[in-house]
């Protein structure tokens, strides 16, 4: 069996990054795309670029052939490559090569892959015609009001397809629905949405990244979010009530006379949407000062100083 050396066939070093090696494959595989190259030979370069992609692509398998090399994987050598005693991927296997951006190709796997990674036995994989459609990966904002109930979007993105030996990007418009307690960072799989497949191969999928737009108002932890709410230093003193604006409208909040600034209370169910219900809404209190006082209210000001018996600084200790 041959040993491939899959960092030669990309010209990467072993050491190159995972952005190194997407964009070497990416260079190959569209200077070898049987579509965009007649050459004799260019088919089985794509392939083997493939191939190269597929392992050095996935943490796993990169590890996995690494370990490999060290036993003497030397394409230069001319001589046959054992693995080692009781060799067997962690892997898995597949039914293809998954190019960058989603391209899959359905071809043969070389006998050194499917000894090593697919858990074939060396047994070659019978050919398939045809190549899987890109899968397109957009984000999606979202508003943290749209996201308490299911909602509609009309997404627009480019595909790429291939006319005449020529790659170019055709815009493409879709509804789509956003589920209710959609969260930052969440991705959406939206099946056969992606560039349109070759031949009898499958077309790709579209891919939706959620990305919760920043609130005026409302800061998220987790599934909670948090509402500031400015009181004046009298209102924290004596109680008072508050209108406090939520995802779904605006309710009525008590504050408790003696509130502290950074005390935060806690609103049942005003929260984020989740998939068993809602997070919660934290008021957090902060005093605010007035930007200026007339000569009355700083006599009342002085008058307070006087009259309260207060250090707010006791818990310092005395030096």
């Amino acid at each position: 069996m041959e040993f491939k050396d899959y960092y030669q066939i990309l010209s990467v070093p072993p050491d190159a990054d995972a952005k190194a090696i997407k964009t070497a494959y990416r260079k190959l595989a569209r200077k070898y795309h049987p579509d965009m190259n007649p050459d004799a030979g260019a088919e089985d370069k794509f392939k083997e670029v493939a191939e190269a992609y597929e392992v050095l692509k996935d943490t796993e398998r990169r590890a996995e052939y690494d370990e490999l090399r060290k036993y003497g994987g030397d394409p230069r050598s001319g001589s046959g490559f054992e693995p080692p005693p009781g060799w067997q991927s962690g892997g898995g296997g597949g039914g293809g090569f998954s190019s960058a951006g989603g391209r899959h190709f359905e071809g043969d796997f070389s006998d050194f892959f499917n000894s090593m990674f697919s858990g074939g036995g060396g047994e070659s994989r019978s050919r398939r015609s045809g190549m899987r459609g890109q899968d397109a990966e957009i984000e999606m904002p979202i508003f943290l009001e749209e996201s308490v109930t299911e909602t509609t979007k009309l997404v627009e993105y480019l595909i790429p397809v291939i006319e005449n030996g020529q790659m170019k990007e055709v815009k493409k418009s879709l509804k789509v629905k956003i589920p209710q307690g959609v969260q930052d960072g969440e991705r959406i799989r939206l099946k056969g949405q992606g560039g349109s497949g070759h031949g009898d191969g499958e077309n790709g999928d579209l891919y939706l990244h959620i990305r919760l737009v920043p609130h005026p108002l409302f800061d998220v932890e987790g599934h909670n979010l948090v509402v500031t709410v400015p009181l004046a230093p009298w209102e924290a003193a004596l109680g008072t009530k508050v209108t406090v604006p939520t995802l779904s409208g605006k309710i009525n909040l008590t504050i408790a006379p003696n509130s502290q600034a950074g005390q935060r209370l806690r609103i049942k169910g005003k929260g984020l949407a989740t998939k068993s219900g809602r997070g919660d809404l934290f008021a957090l209190l902060k005093v605010v000062m007035p930007p200026s006082a007339s000569s009355k209210a700083t006599e009342l000001w002085q008058s307070l100083s006087e009259e309260a018996d207060f250090d707010p600084r006791a818990q310092w200790g005395n030096e």
